[in-house]
């Protein structure tokens, strides 16, 4: 439910990107918006994907180094939540042995950036525009449900919980109260009122996180996270609208925002470290080991976000020029010959050989 609230923050940072550029210049810039999107994602991707097959050859199972082989060229094509679904591989059941099992909300972003701004660039034009924005982001939104609806009472609820279109409806949400409609009828709340309602809705979230039991739960995929979906969405245009309230207080306080700074790069690092590092940390205890797991995961996470993030980002250090785009390239062109080059283990070794059994 964390990745769907961040569905909604995405679906509404992004499109109120698009909107803003589209209220300025009179259209989308659509290959300045993928070039930001591409150099805001892709190199601390492609670092942590090089460094986890070669972790993963080093350190794990025979069975986890043969699904990152054979996930990586779908982590590429930013489409492993596809990759998944197709080769109907249960997210509940294998995700302990593919250490790159997470990337499939990545994937989920990326295809909103490619098909979303196209939307928005056609829609947006004319007078009318933002209002047209917001009535096809919430029809998307009602079609995403009706559809999530249809396949989340299936056993396996993998399909309706990495579906592009079925997750559409969180990105979708965050595109809604992005619009100026929806953000003229959040201006005229009273701070305490609108604080109030931030704190009731906080307050939901953080219940319904506590006491859903993610996939043993059905109602979580017969309507469950489009109402959290909805309840995210009034809380950041309201929090975003109506300055000075205690949740936006909270939420732009120091600590939250050093987070969010790093959250993309603890994003890509968590699962390869969570399903390598742990096991070897028993001796740590339950409590110990996940505490050392952490912090590893956010010590990569800064080293990542100030020695690759940023200088891509803002074209500084080793990045200027042409330097950085040779070096990424350089970078990718070692994780290709290194997925070559490792050799995929047979299905089955390490086991036990029952033959050899007395």
């Amino acid at each position: 439910m964390g990745v769907d609230l961040f569905f909604v923050l995405s679906g509404f940072l992004i499109s109120g990107l698009l909107l803003g550029g589209a209220a300025g210049r009179g259209q989308v810039a659509l290959a300045a918006f993928w070039s930001r999107r591409a150099r805001r994602l892709l190199p601390a991707l492609v670092c942590v994907v090089v460094v986890t097959v070669a972790a993963t050859w080093a350190w794990g199972t025979s069975a986890q180094l043969r699904f990152a082989l054979e996930d990586v060229p779908w982590v590429g094509a930013q489409a492993v939540n596809w990759h998944y679904i197709t080769e109907q591989i249960g997210y509940w059941n294998a995700s302990d042995s593919r250490v790159f099992a997470h990337l499939w909300s990545i994937g989920v972003e990326w295809q909103f950036y490619l098909a979303w701004p196209l939307v928005v660039a056609v829609a947006a034009r004319g007078r009318y525009g933002e209002r047209i924005v917001a009535l096809l982001a919430g029809a998307g939104a009602l079609l995403s449900l009706a559809l999530a609806v249809s396949l989340g009472a299936a056993v396996d609820t993998t399909r309706a919980y990495e579906g592009t279109d079925t997750r559409a409806a969180a990105l979708l949400f965050g595109a809604l109260v992005a619009t100026a409609p929806v953000r003229n009828l959040a201006r005229p709340v009273p701070r305490r009122t609108a604080g109030l309602v931030c704190l009731v809705l906080a307050c939901a979230l953080v219940v319904s996180w506590a006491m859903t039991e993610g996939e043993k739960a059905p109602l979580l995929f017969q309507g469950g996270l489009f109402l959290h979906s909805l309840a995210a969405a009034a809380l950041i245009v309201l929090m975003a609208e109506v300055p000075g309230t205690s949740a936006s207080r909270v939420a732009g306080s120091r600590l939250p925002r050093r987070l969010g700074e790093v959250s993309y790069s603890l994003y890509l690092w968590h699962w390869p470290v969570y399903l390598l590092l742990l096991p070897r940390l028993s001796g740590f205890g339950e409590w110990g080991g996940a505490a050392v797991a952490i912090g590893v995961s956010l010590v990569a996470a800064e080293a990542t976000k100030r020695l690759v993030e940023d200088p891509v980002r803002f074209r500084s250090g080793w990045a200027r020029g042409r330097r950085g785009l040779v070096a990424m390239a350089a970078l990718a062109l070692i994780g290709v010959a290194l997925w070559v080059a490792v050799p995929a283990p047979v299905p089955g070794a390490g086991t036990v050989d029952i033959s050899q059994l007395r």
